[in-house]
């Protein structure tokens, strides 16, 4: 079965500037993301519905909001992004899509697997669209970053609402596809240098002892959280099991519940007995790691977040835990190596050092558009030498149309970026009519401070987060033996025998 796509009030009566319901510039922003994802479900055989504004000059709704999208004019129209792919035209005249339509005749028809919703306005037309299509049991994903509104709180708050009380999936960037790394299992590992002392005489004793049984081990995790480490599990797993294996698992990214079996094996047991500190230690820190973005992600409620821990934490493991910071929800993350993992280009422009060394933002700014690709954004920092509006003007002028976003790292010394800072330096740029330069955060934010600034309707357009996640507590991991030689075992405390979870899937 297909899915139906209901395109919400795509009209140029709420994405034109100029007409009394403007929804804003960020709302603009989300034209391309909802081109993408017209364009990848038409590719899959999904089906496009564009519901339309369309009021009639004496419209009863006309006294509570300004008369708007009037049948015939150029504001009830798809803006003209959108008009080029195919679908068909629903009108309607209050909130919800369902409302005196044929919309549910249409569905009832096509019978879609679900019903992907984007549009405006997020906490109006696509909210009471949601609310009805629940109610008629249908299965609901919500784009969080193909909806906006022109009051970010509302926008919010109607996320969180469908989410949790309409039982709408909400379907953040990162979620439509989780990377897939290739690892190599280092030397150290694959020689037992990083195991456990006993493991490794453990193994020795049951060599001389000539004593190899077929054992299954089950994995699973202290709390709940996101699993994370699995892939790199398995590049283990498949340099040293033996054919005769079997090996079930939770895959990468799923959330957990604590002491739920994440990973069981069945294998001679010195093939991989003195992997376990190994694999503990994996999925432990992977795991924690992408549960504290995860964290971040969910309460930032559609506004991307990139991973910027990589300068807490030892270089050796800087790839993997900016590479678990995506699984977790992150959609960028600033090291090499972890961008590797992810599959993704690393996301970063400038630091302070080189804005100190070339003496001023504009020229440094200025520096970096001549010699950095195309592809790479012009976003920069703008808290080095001058007040942060004023800052961000100037670059902005500088480049003459080339910025793309301007970075808020105002350090503690100086109060820390807050609400305020955000809308001044908003209005400032669109009062210069830089209306499209977004507003890039960073600087020791954690869950409660991105709340802080959703609450406050800070214009945020996105956040950098660095030691929230990177320090994060690991997820402690244990391993116990469940059979020897098909035969249930256990030690005291445990259950002995498999311990059962249909979710589990086999992955060797």
């Amino acid at each position: 079965m297909a899915n139906a796509v209901l395109v919400i009030d795509m009209l140029r009566g709420f994405l034109e500037e100029g007409n009394p319901l403007f929804c804003g510039q960020k709302a603009r922003r989300i034209i391309p993301n909802v081109k993408r994802l017209l364009e990848r479900e038409l590719e899959m055989g999904s089906k496009i519905f564009f519901i339309c504004d369309h009021h009639d000059p004496d419209d009863a709704e006309f006294n509570m909001f300004p008369p708007h999208c009037i049948a015939g004019t150029p504001e009830a129209e798809v803006i003209p992004e959108l008009a080029q792919y195919p679908g068909e035209i629903i009108p309607k005249r209050r909130y919800s899509a369902f409302f005196n339509t044929d919309l549910d005749e249409r569905l009832k028809a096509l019978r879609p697997e679900k019903l992907i919703v984007c549009g405006v306005c997020t906490h109006i037309c696509v909210l009471h669209t949601v609310a009805n299509a629940r109610n008629r049991d249908y299965q609901v994903e919500v784009a969080a970053d193909c909806v906006a509104s022109f009051d970010e709180r509302a926008h919010h708050f109607a996320l969180e609402h469908m989410e949790k009380t309409l039982g709408a999936k909400l379907v953040r960037p990162q979620e439509k596809g989780q990377p897939q790394p290739r690892f190599e299992t280092p030397d150290s590992i694959l020689s037992g240098e990083t195991a456990d002392i006993y493991f490794v005489r453990t193994i020795d004793i049951l060599r001389h002892e000539g004593l190899n049984p077929a054992a299954t081990m089950e994995l699973f995790p202290s709390r709940a959280g996101i699993l994370c480490g699995m892939e790199e599990v398995k590049a283990l797993l498949s340099q040293v099991l033996p054919p005769e294996r079997e090996v079930w698992a939770l895959s990468e990214g799923e959330p957990v519940e604590r002491k739920e079996v994440v990973l069981r094996i069945t294998a001679p047991y010195q093939s991989y007995g003195v992997y376990e500190t190994s694999i503990l230690g994996i999925l432990a820190h992977c795991s924690g790691w992408a549960t504290a973005a995860r964290e971040c992600v969910d309460v930032a409620q559609g506004i991307p977040i990139i991973s910027f821990g990589v300068r807490h934490v030892h270089p050796i493991i800087a790839g993997v835990m900016d590479y678990a910071a995506i699984v977790g929800g992150c959609v960028g993350c600033s090291s090499v190596a972890g961008a590797k993992l992810a599959g993704i280009e690393p996301a970063g422009t400038m630091p302070h050092a080189l804005i100190l060394i070339m003496g001023d933002t504009a020229t440094a700014t200025q520096a970096f558009h001549r010699h950095m690709p195309p592809e790479v954004p012009r976003i920069s920092l703008v808290d080095t030498f001058k007040d942060e509006v004023e800052e961000s003007v100037i670059v902005a002028k500088a480049l003459g149309g080339h910025l793309q976003g301007v970075r808020l790292d105002t350090p503690g010394e100086r109060g820390r970026v807050t609400a305020d800072l955000v809308k001044e330096v908003r209005a400032w740029l669109d009062l210069e009519g830089f209306k499209d330069v977004t507003i890039f955060v960073s600087g020791g934010l954690d869950p409660e401070r991105i709340r802080y600034f959703i609450e406050n309707g800070a214009p945020v357009d996105g956040f950098g987060v660095g030691s929230y996640i990177s320090g994060a507590k690991p997820i402690d991991f244990t391993a116990d033996l469940h059979e020897i030689e098909g035969k249930p075992i256990a030690k005291r405390g445990r259950m002995p025998g498999i311990t059962h979870n249909p979710r589990l899937k086999r992955i060797l």
